[in-house]
């Protein structure tokens, strides 16, 4: 996050002293340093190129007075970075615009070049694992005394942690249990382009490539060369979408972080583990990791409120995600099939791999002898590029060459291990092969197992249609429609291909039950097996929730399907909806208790619950970093699974660089685990006790404050006017509506995404804190709130959330959007909440700013915002325009150029912030 010299080096004496006093001290490390100079040296040549020195200065001059703004608080400074603002034509402020977010999208690039650089130098200083670990007689991985023990937050290091508390056949057991299931959605929080997203992965390489070369080298000039033609592709392409993505689009779009990362890298995920824990004996005998990650996606399947998810669309889906994991899998097994080089003298096959052999070439004898001829004497090699050939015929539909079940193709993989390993291959047979096993266990034939989320109410509908006997409309004839997907996607990919069914807006267990009533009208005794998923997104469906789950629990299609599940149940809880609803304060405490009666209940009940967190990426909707809410959750329940659905630029945050997907997995993968230790579910319930009190005070004072704003006459139209929040419906982000179809004078149906984007695009960010600033005021004991940060994570969680959240707004421009209503009280409100929030917080956190007790985090911020206030400026001009302009046609003249201004500076915050909805 650290833009060191930006654009070009300063050319005067003045830029360069106030850039180089606004850096000095801050602790940038020397690499990103540079690479930020550099990349930000060849954007300004790029300018000079495509827009003259006239664009160049204007940048450098808009760029100089926002950080002179950022540290000198006088107004005079503030509305010298105004003025320069608003003296560009609407042509020269695009252009400006346009420049501020392509230096953003470097310094995002750049950001995660040195984390990826960070995580490898640590990787190479780790102390060997071999010295480090040892196998007990009992086979369990054990940690020897007097080695360096693995951190906290990896999954060896949580093991270790859990072996010392429950022992080692217990911890082995949590560890064959441990669960990650992230879930891939298309909420439109990706204000990026996919071409945009595409050059910056492009430079990314080329860095890469950079680094590497030689100092003044051939290599280092090419490198540079190329970046440079790479930043003008990214200058000169168009940053705002024409129109919107279709949902098929959405969906490749999902399917290219998967061709370029995970499926190739959780195997590492797994392997890296494995060789913390047992050192040498990894890759030479039966691993102790399991394949604990499955991915989930709503991307073609959620039709809460997008018409156009439609049964073929879901079908599209299954199939294009279908055909990437098969061609990953062919690809895989002739690869490594090609390296098995092992003469059957050395390496003589087990009957089982002969025999199949023997079929292969009964089946097909023209492709046998090819193979024969090519590995005369290889039995293994000649196996498993028969295995690759099979997957090209399940690939192509062909039936008879083709498997007809993952586990089919998983039985032959571990046919050939076990040959292997009798063989005495046992390198191969645990090394190259098992990442296959583990691959195959992964996806499977389907990639993603693939989620249907619809609203309730349309339930409900299209059943009192049924139900009636008339003829029923075409929006019901696509609800039965679904179900009949759903069975043709298993009949075709198994079971794991689909078949969680998600009801939003549960409030009461006949919504659950209509899920089947309508499966049964679609296909009769046919119908698919369906894992129906409540979601509870309301603060009142949050209170209502352990009721309506031991209703539905009797019902007997929920019976029928535990038994044949071993008793599971998923239970999905909205923290995008109820924070929207009662505040994020209020929303937080609901959420834990929901969880809290919820997972007691399944406890005594006898039934292994998975809940499923609807975070979104924004603090928000739920967002933060994943590891330390799940140690804050409730005892019992995470127990060993956690699933939660990822979304919008999230996905390519944590999963779209190799390093960081495995460092991202490896996290939550720890804390997944190591909730259920002893000790962490003992101080959790022992302070959820122990400030229970203090929980219902900041309840109450939290929601009075939230209503007293939200619930005030003429709210929603106030929120439209000092927010870009219609305007942001005009970004071509997804395919969803931002609306359920309410206007803007109720908030009720208001997607949750706009109105986090709306706040944090004001540079408000109220969603993610309003409320509890009020909330601890009402409490009042600041000794006791003190000991309360440090004892209650829940609490602690919450407020370091929020001191991100209020160190990424900016009171100044605040007030500036604040001011486009006419309404003062309401303007006032919001800005004595702020400041009464923010001075809790820091004497919470300790210090005399935001943030000081995460320095890194703290610079990353404050050397960006600055920036982000320059795109902002450009914003409030093009909002002004907007609002002040006559009534009349859009989308023409004067108003179609700033309302392209103001998208424009969407886009850019967006990226300055990294924080959409």
């Amino acid at each position: 996050m650290t833009p060191a010299h930006s654009f070009s080096e300063p050319t005067n004496t003045e830029a360069i002293r106030v850039i180089g006093r606004f850096e000095a001290g801050r602790g940038i490390p020397d690499a990103m340093r540079s690479d930020v100079r550099m990349l930000g040296a060849l954007l300004g040549q790029v300018l000079r190129e495509a827009g003259g020195d006239g664009l160049f200065e204007d940048v450098e001059r808009l760029r100089l007075a926002t950080i002179q703004a950022y540290e000198d608080e006088s107004s005079d400074a503030f509305e010298r970075a105004a003025a320069i603002a608003e003296s560009f034509t609407i042509a020269r402020a695009d252009e400006v615009a346009r420049a501020f977010t392509c230096y953003f999208h470097l310094v995002n690039l750049a950001e995660e070049h040195q984390r990826v650089r960070v995580l490898r130098e640590r990787a190479g200083q780790s102390p060997s694992t071999s010295s480090g670990t040892q196998q007990n007689q009992a086979g369990s991985p054990s940690t020897s005394s007097g080695t360096q023990a693995q951190a906290a937050d990896t999954v060896a290091g949580a093991y270790a942690q859990l072996r010392t508390e429950v022992g080692d056949a217990e911890a082995r057991r949590r560890l064959e249990g441990l669960r990650f299931h992230p879930v891939f959605t298309a909420h439109p929080t990706e204000a990026r382009r996919r071409a945009v997203s595409s050059s910056i992965r492009r430079l990314s390489e080329l860095l890469t490539q950079h680094d590497a070369a030689s100092a003044g080298g051939a290599e280092e000039h090419r490198a540079r060369r190329r970046m440079l033609e790479e930043i003008d592709t990214l200058w000169r392409t168009a940053p705002l979408r024409a129109q919107k993505p279709s949902p098929t689009d959405e969906v490749r779009t999902v399917m290219g972080v998967f061709d370029e990362t995970l499926f190739t890298t959780v195997p590492h995920v797994y392997r890296r583990i494995d060789d913390a824990l047992r050192g040498e004996e990894s890759g030479a005998s039966a691993p102790v990791v399991p394949a604990f990650v499955r991915i989930g996606s709503w991307v073609g399947g959620d039709r809460d409120g997008n018409p156009f998810v439609t049964a073929s669309v879901t079908r599209e889906a299954s199939q294009i995600a279908a055909d990437h994991v098969l061609r990953g899998l062919e690809r895989a097994l002739e690869r490594i099939g090609r390296t098995l080089t092992l003469a059957a003298d050395d390496t003589p096959p087990s009957a089982e791999v002969t025999a199949l052999w023997d079929r292969y070439a009964a089946a097909e004898p023209e492709l046998a002898a090819e193979l024969a001829t090519r590995s005369p004497d290889e039995p293994h090699r000649r196996v498993l590029l028969t295995l690759a050939r099979r997957v090209a015929a399940t690939r192509h539909g062909d039936g008879a060459q083709g498997y007809a079940r993952p586990e089919e193709l998983l039985a032959d993989l571990r046919a050939v291990q076990a040959s292997l390993a009798a063989a005495g291959a046992k390198r191969h047979a645990f090394g190259g092969v098992q990442h296959l096993i583990w691959q195959v266990e992964t996806y499977g034939f389907h990639l993603t197992e693939l989620e249907v989320r619809q609203h309730s109410q349309v339930h409900a509908k299209a059943l009192a249609e049924l139900d009636a006997g008339e003829a029923i409309s075409a929006q019901t004839e696509e609800v039965l429609e679904v179900f009949r997907a759903i069975a043709d996607i298993q009949r075709d990919r198994g079971l794991r291909a689909a078949g969680r069914y998600v009801v939003s807006f549960t409030q009461a267990a006949s919504d659950l039950a209509n899920v089947h009533r309508l499966a049964r009208y679609a296909l009769g005794d046919d119908a698919p097996v369906l894992d129906v998923v409540p979601l509870f997104e309301t603060f009142a469906d949050l209170q209502a929730a352990p009721g309506i789950l031991a209703e539905v629990v009797t019902f007997p299609q929920f019976r029928e399907r535990m038994a044949a599940t071993g008793n599971r149940l998923e239970v999905m809880l909205g923290y995008s909806d109820s924070s929207k609803d009662v505040g994020p304060v209020a929303a937080n405490l609901a959420l834990y208790e929901a969880q809290e009666k919820i997972a007691r209940w399944a406890q005594e009940s006898g039934i292994e619950l998975t809940l499923f967190h609807g975070r979104g990426g924004a603090l928000g909707r739920g967002g933060g970093p994943a590891n330390s809410a799940i140690l804050a959750q409730p005892p019992h329940s995470v127990d060993g699974r956690f699933k939660l659905t990822e979304q919008g630029e999230v996905i390519f945050a944590r999963y779209g660089e190799p390093a960081i997907a495995m460092r991202h997995i490896d996290q939550v993968a720890a804390a997944t685990l190591l909730a259920s230790s002893p000790s962490v579910e003992e101080r959790t319930s022992r302070a959820a006790e122990r400030y229970a009190e203090v929980a219902a005070t900041m309840d109450a004072a939290s929601r009075e404050r939230f209503f007293s704003l939200v619930k005030a006459e003429g709210f929603a139209s106030w929120f439209a006017t000092v927010t870009p929040m219609e305007e942001i419906g005009l970004l071509a982000l997804g395919s969803r509506p931002a609306r359920r179809g309410l206007s803007v004078e109720s908030l009720e149906d208001l997607r949750a995404i706009p109105w986090v984007f709306a706040w944090t695009q004001a540079r408000i960010n109220l969603a993610g804190w309003f409320g509890l600033g009020s909330a601890l005021d009402a409490v009042g004991d600041a000794d006791m709130l003190s000991e309360a940060y440090r004892e209650w994570p829940l609490l602690r969680t919450m407020i370091d959330n929020v001191a991100m959240s209020l160190a990424k707004t900016d009171e100044r421009i605040a007030r500036q959007y604040l001011a486009l209503g006419d309404r003062d009280d309401l303007a006032q409100l919001v800005l004595d909440e702020l400041a009464i929030t923010r001075r809790w917080v820091i004497r919470l956190t300790g210090g005399e700013g935001l943030l000081e007790n995460k320095p890194i985090l703290q610079r990353a911020v404050q050397l960006r915002s600055p920036y982000v206030d320059a795109l902002s400026l450009l914003q409030l001009r093009a909002l002004r325009a907007l609002r002040s302009a006559p009534e009349g046609p859009t989308g023409s003249g004067a108003d179609a150029e700033q309302q392209r201004l103001l998208l424009l500076s969407v886009s850019g915050v967006a990226a300055g912030l990294q924080n959409t909805g």
